[in-house]
């Protein structure tokens, strides 16, 4: 793409980062024996889709022991091996979340959902709703609930503390997780995916051994599940080197911030507001987005809590805008102030999303390994659902792994009909070209996206999907709304990581790849998208024209947001990162 275009606006793409995924993220021969790990199956992610897996393998391989199969004993001392990055499972891990709850029953058959509450990760039935749009800053209207965010009967949930759950559940049943770890190489030999290679520890900030180094290990697994999340190196790998995403569309992406309240009195109903207030509505701006509020009421406690999040689609074109800004600004409407006033913030967050759905899925499967959950696509971001989805996955992913064990096929291609087959397949099948017309703004596209919306899927065709970061941007004025943070109803994002937990080493290599020299318009996106305050341009650079920009990566939160608009985000060492609890 063309730096710039006829009016002088440029795009991310046209400065990518420096990166050569294949050169870099794949690695062609095995270690000696003698210096692997060998296991049953490798697992890369601790989150939702990667546990369900490992949930239902280990299900399966035990059904297998009981009646007198040998499957488990072939798969050797580690049946199945989880590799996680976070200094827990789910410490990466976020989402609003309204949970369909059938893919959890079915995997954990004898919990009931009042044993979730129990366990500490479900919050509460949805009995009532609401939706509201906010034409202003002080106005808000009820509207006619959308059939997308319907939601009675789905539960409210933590999916870090569901993830917590899920990784106990698979420890017990003979799952060896590898916290702190980072899978940083696919293993790919003689064109099949062979394992993954963990990271170095104990690097410096420009790569040299430090005192405490210890070098990564080649992990090699019969078969290897890729359940890195929305944004997965070795998936981006592994997409590119198996032509997985041939005759697909491309991945776009949106950029959700989250916080959780202690408020004085709980919350009856569901919320989600549709703007257009404060984003603009102005096909300029390319802006389109909303916000969630949900109850949660913490079982063991007695704690009343609310989680609350602004979602923005990455195709926006102004520069300023700011997905944790709007939030805090979002947080001074009247319809918010009466439920979180006199509460405490407990908790944030931020986590980028798939936003393409059915078209940009990507092949499912290749010699040796598959994809799951969001690093599959699997997201309906018109109804905001996406971890019923990882579940159903999982189990579908884990019953395909055990056929192929069991009867010795090196295929798991299989799978990928019964996604196609279940609800996975079916939901995303009738949504599949509600989201493209979105890409022209609310104005422009919202009838077509609601035509395709109230057919469910019955009109025939493909829309296309553009990447987030062929879009030109611009310096707007999104930025002029935002409040002044007051440390107590409203904050700054350097407050905000810091509640995260997060613990990355201050002489940490930089895992962030973009180029550091960029037109102004491109280095102010980075500076506002981030949540974190990872970029920042020094103040002594020009107004205008080619600008440095300074990247504190050690504030990086892992939300994935950079690789939509122009950047890449690859694994921080093992442990680096936010340690996230409710979100």
């Amino acid at each position: 793409m063309a730096a710039t275009t006829k009016n002088g606006k440029v795009a991310p793409a046209a400065f990518p980062p420096p990166v050569d995924t294949q050169a870099e993220f794949i690695k062609r021969t095995v270690d000696p024996e003698d210096e692997i790990i060998e296991v049953g199956v490798a697992i890369v992610g601790g989150g939702t889709a990667g546990l369900a897996t490992a949930n239902r393998l280990l299900q399966l391989l035990h059904e297998d022991a009981e009646n007198g199969g040998d499957v488990m004993e072939r798969l050797g001392e580690v049946p199945v091996a989880i590799v996680e990055k976070a200094k827990a499972c789910g410490g990466h891990t976020l989402s609003g979340a309204v949970v369909r709850p059938e893919p959890l029953l079915e995997l954990f058959p004898d919990m009931t959902r009042e044993d979730w509450r129990k366990e500490g990760f479900a919050y509460g039935e949805v009995h009532k709703e609401a939706v509201y749009a906010t034409p202003t800053s002080k106005i808000s209207m009820r509207i006619p609930t959308p059939p997308p965010f319907k939601n009675h009967g789905n539960e409210v949930i933590s999916v870090s503390s569901l993830a917590r759950y899920q990784a106990r559940v698979a420890e017990e049943a003979g799952a060896y997780i590898l916290t702190e770890t980072a899978a940083t190489q696919l293993l790919v030999e003689d064109g099949r995916v062979r394992g993954v290679r963990s990271g170095d520890k104990g690097r410096g900030k420009d790569g040299q051994p430090l005192g405490n180094f210890e070098p990564g290990t080649d992990i090699v697994a019969q078969h290897t599940v890729l359940a890195e999340g929305c944004w997965g190196h070795l998936t981006g790998a592994a997409i590119r080197e198996f032509d997985l995403a041939e005759n697909r569309e491309p991945q776009v992406w949106e950029l959700g911030v989250k916080e959780v309240w202690k408020v004085p009195k709980p919350l009856d109903r569901l919320i989600h507001t549709m703007g257009p207030w404060p984003l603009s509505l102005s096909p300029k701006y390319g802006q389109v987005g909303g916000t969630w509020i949900y109850p949660m009421k913490d079982e063991k406690t007695g704690d009343d809590l609310v989680s609350i999040g602004f979602v923005v689609e990455l195709e926006y074109a102004d520069a300023t805008t700011s997905p944790h800004d709007l939030l805090q600004t979002f947080k001074t409407h009247p319809l918010v102030k009466k439920i979180l006033e006199g509460g405490e913030r407990v908790a944030w967050g931020a986590k980028a999303l798939p936003g393409g759905g059915y078209w940009s899925m990507p092949k499912l499967t290749m010699p040796g390994a598959l994809l799951v959950g969001d690093s599959a696509g699997m997201v309906d971001t018109l109804a905001l659902k996406g971890v019923h989805h990882c579940i159903k996955s999982g189990i579908l992913a884990g019953e395909a792994i055990f056929h192929a064990l069991k009867t010795g096929e090196s295929s798991l291609e299989p799978y990928e009909q019964a996604i196609e087959d279940s609800s996975v397949g079916k939901e995303l099948w009738e949504v599949r070209n509600a989201r493209q017309p979105l890409q022209k703004g609310m104005v422009l596209g919202g009838p077509l996206s609601g035509l395709h919306q109230i057919t469910k899927g019955k009109i025939p065709g493909r829309l296309a999907w553009h990447r987030n970061d062929h879009k030109p941007m611009f310096i707007g004025k999104t930025k002029d709304r935002y409040v002044k943070p007051d440390g107590k109803y409203t904050f700054d994002k350097l407050s905000s990581v810091y509640i995260t937990g997060n613990a990355t080493r201050d002489d940490a290599p930089n895992h962030i790849r973009v180029q550091k020299n960029v037109p102004r318009e491109i280095a102010e996106t980075w500076v506002w998208m981030c949540p974190a305050g990872v970029y920042e341009i020094p103040e002594d650079e020009p107004e205008t024209g080619m600008v440095e920009v300074v990247v504190n990566y050690t504030n990086c939160v892992q939300c994935g947001a950079i690789t939509a608009k122009g950047g890449r985000l690859t694994t921080p060492e093992g442990g680096d990162g936010p340690l996230y609890q409710i979100t």
